[in-house]
């Protein structure tokens, strides 16, 4: 069924794959640029049946933070280029008109931020003036002229942001209305004003041409809009005239994961149901789909009638060409929040898997003199180098010591929620083996067998080694590295001590807490038959096999992450009873205790069993400086030149294989 044409109203789509509309963060004050062109370009070649550009400002306030905006006349001439690059490479496009009320960072430039009520924002710390009845009616106009605006730019279809927090959402929730006039109280005041929206928006555009809403299926906060209320409103769209809902999860304040890896795959499809239950126009579900299969099930099993595919198309602007005919090359995305922390950051989006992502202008071009380059070291710097290089057109071998690709990536996908990292080698096996790179494992590279075979261009990729205590543990103490732990290594307990407490630390705690916790399948079959009450299975989900205590010497655990999935690792430690200590060091380790001393100068003697150390990492950058005055061309990628980020070593992978390597200097 993904592949089936479905009409939206009067208008045809070849297929029921939606690219949700994602902030680029791309903009300058609100227009269009090629580079954004160039993104949406890809996308829409990449046989998505809809392209929602967007969110897209609605007045001159929310042309901030690299927004696209849509609220003046002088925007148009980028607006059409972007909607007819959209049509001409295959998709229809259509447009989010977007309103971030109290969400907004426009504070930071002196901007008017609006809310219904004026209460401090949880997401920025900002309290929002609160509208009055001449500022709404000039909204509900500047959402009726933006959507004219839409159709006049050669836009198919206009799409209403009425979920995440933003402001459609605050006037329909009760904790962010708390009004007392006709826009507050009652349901039906809180309805009013979206409502009117929709109805200036059908004056404006006319009958025929197609309106949707992205809705929030439920607030997912205490006290806010559940599931019941959001899908009795959706009903009270479709009366409106709306032609299409686009469901997806709760607001960006909520306290429940709906995007991070942690988040099964289509765990919130069931918003979406709820709502085709009581409509008749077509529905779409969202959130944490990115497999074919997956969406293709939701569609089967009647849950929805369309699927949006948002990180998903970041992560491979080919997602739907793929599916459709190859669904095993795809790049998923791993779900590690890398695009979205980009933007709280104040930088546009960029993709840890996808190092092309607002790139799309760095085309992969045969080379016109093709090299023997030798890559040593399989970790996902060197594989996507591989990858890069082979596409140019060299001949590539990669050297890799261990008997199975993926270096430290290995490690990386075993804690909780982080099982779907797999897909990236995945990826790359497929495609390296379709490019005929030859893989050779377990063989080691010296500098003697490395000059010895005749390279042209040697990439290193040696990744790093984790760092070692500073001082000597007792000889009869039971002390494993984190690395050891996550590859496999037995940890006697019940009592374990991790030293380190950044991301490394935080998940190994995670990995040896979650031991002997409830399994889903258990979960389930315990509920359906009723085999314990809810407080015995919640202490059998989260109390384990090991009592984990996690050492930090810093003033905050996971200080290395990003800020979207550092929160949910935070309170996953807190759930499994996780006991932390910061600002604290070891001082020594004996067979039974490990001896810590805290900022105060106060000794603690903690229980241990067996401690685990996860204190970092160092480069391995011994081959390359054994080797860089003795070539031509050797080159240091990923972990080998500075310990970082994924989204680093891809990057700096693709910089190397793409334009680092010179078509000069051939060896003979």
């Amino acid at each position: 069924m993904l592949f089936e044409p479905i009409m939206i109203g009067g208008l045809s789509l070849k297929n029921r794959v939606v690219m949700a509309a994602i902030n680029l963060g791309y903009a300058h004050q609100g227009e269009v640029n090629q580079r954004i062109i160039d993104f949406y370009k890809k996308r829409a070649q990449g046989g998505a049946g809809l392209i929602m550009v967007g969110g897209a400002a609605v007045d001159a306030a929310g042309a901030s933070g690299g927004l696209i905006s849509i609220h003046d006349d002088f925007l148009l001439s980028g607006h059409r280029l972007l909607s007819s690059s959209i049509k001409a490479a295959g998709s229809r496009a259509g447009v989010q008109l977007f309103h971030a009320g109290r969400y907004s960072f426009g504070f930071l430039e002196g901007k008017d931020v609006v809310a219904p009520s004026s209460l401090a924002s949880k997401l920025t710390g900002f309290t929002p003036r609160e509208l009055t009845d001449t500022d709404i009616d000039e909204i509900v106009d500047c959402f009726a002229r933006a959507a004219g605006r839409a159709k006049e730019a050669g836009y198919e279809l206009v799409e209403v942001i009425m979920s995440a927090g933003y402001l459609v959402n605050q006037f329909l929730s009760p904790l962010t209305n708390q009004r007392r006039d006709k826009y507050g109280g009652s349901v039906e005041n809180r309805r009013r004003f979206p409502l009117q929206i929709i109805a200036a928006i059908r004056r404006q555009v006319g009958p025929d041409f197609p309106i949707a809403v992205r809705l929030g299926g439920s607030d997912l906060m205490r006290g806010g809009n559940g599931w019941q209320e959001m899908s009795a409103f959706a009903k009270e769209l479709e009366r409106a005239s709306v032609d299409l809902i686009n469901v997806t999860g709760g607001w960006h304040e909520a306290p429940i994961p709906q995007l991070q890896a942690e988040v099964p795959a289509g765990n919130y499809t069931y918003l979406a149901a709820k709502v085709k239950e009581l409509v008749k126009i077509p529905v779409v579900a969202s959130n944490r789909i990115n497999n074919p299969a997956l969406a293709e099930e939701i569609l089967q099993y009647g849950q929805a009638d369309l699927i949006t595919i948002a990180r998903g198309f970041v992560a491979d602007p080919e997602w739907a060409v793929k599916a459709r005919h190859e669904p095993e090359r795809i790049r998923k995305c791993i779900a590690c929040m890398n695009c979205l922390d980009e933007l709280f950051t104040g930088g546009g989006i960029s993709c840890a898997v996808n190092p092309q992502c607002g790139r799309e202008e760095l085309e992969i071009t045969t080379t016109s003199q093709a090299k023997k380059i030798l890559i040593v070291g399989s970790g996902p710097a060197g594989l996507e180098a591989a990858r890069v290089a082979a596409l140019k057109g060299h001949q590539v071998v990669v050297w890799e010591k261990q008997e199975r690709v993926g270096g430290q990536w290995n490690i990386a996908l075993v804690p909780p929620g982080k099982q779907e990292f797999q897909s990236l080698l995945d990826f790359y096996q497929q495609e390296l083996m379709a490019l005929k790179v030859e893989i050779v494992l377990g063989y080691t590279a010296t500098p003697e067998s490395v000059k010895a075979a005749g390279f042209d261009v040697v990439i290193l990729a040696t990744g790093a080694s984790p760092r070692e205590l500073t001082f000597v543990p007792d000889k009869n103490s039971r002390v494993v590295n984190a690395w050891d732990v996550l590859n496999g290594h037995p940890v006697q307990g019940p009592d374990i001590v991790v030293v380190g407490g950044a991301s490394v630390g935080c998940e190994t705690a995670l990995f040896l807490a979650d031991k002997g916790t409830l399994r889903p399948e258990s979960l389930k079959f315990m509920m359906l038959n009723g085999v314990e009450n809810i407080d015995t299975i919640l202490d059998l989900l989260t109390r384990g096999s090991y009592r984990v205590k996690l050492v930090e010497m810093g003033d905050n655990l996971a200080a290395d992450m990003g800020r979207s999935p550092r929160w949910t690792v935070l309170r996953h430690l807190r759930a499994l009873g996780v006991e932390s200590l910061t600002r604290t060091r070891v001082r020594a380790i004996s067979p039974d205790h490990v001896k810590v001393v805290n900022a105060d100068n106060e000794e603690q003697q903690l229980k241990a069993d067996t401690v685990v150390l996860a204190m970092g990492s160092a480069s391995d950058d011994r081959l390359y400086n054994e080797l860089k005055s003795q070539l031509d061309e050797v080159y240091l990628i990923g972990d080998a030149t500075s310990p970082s980020r994924l989204v680093n070593a891809t990057r700096q992978a693709f910089d190397s294989g793409h334009t680092n390597i010179s078509d000069a200097s051939l060896k003979t």
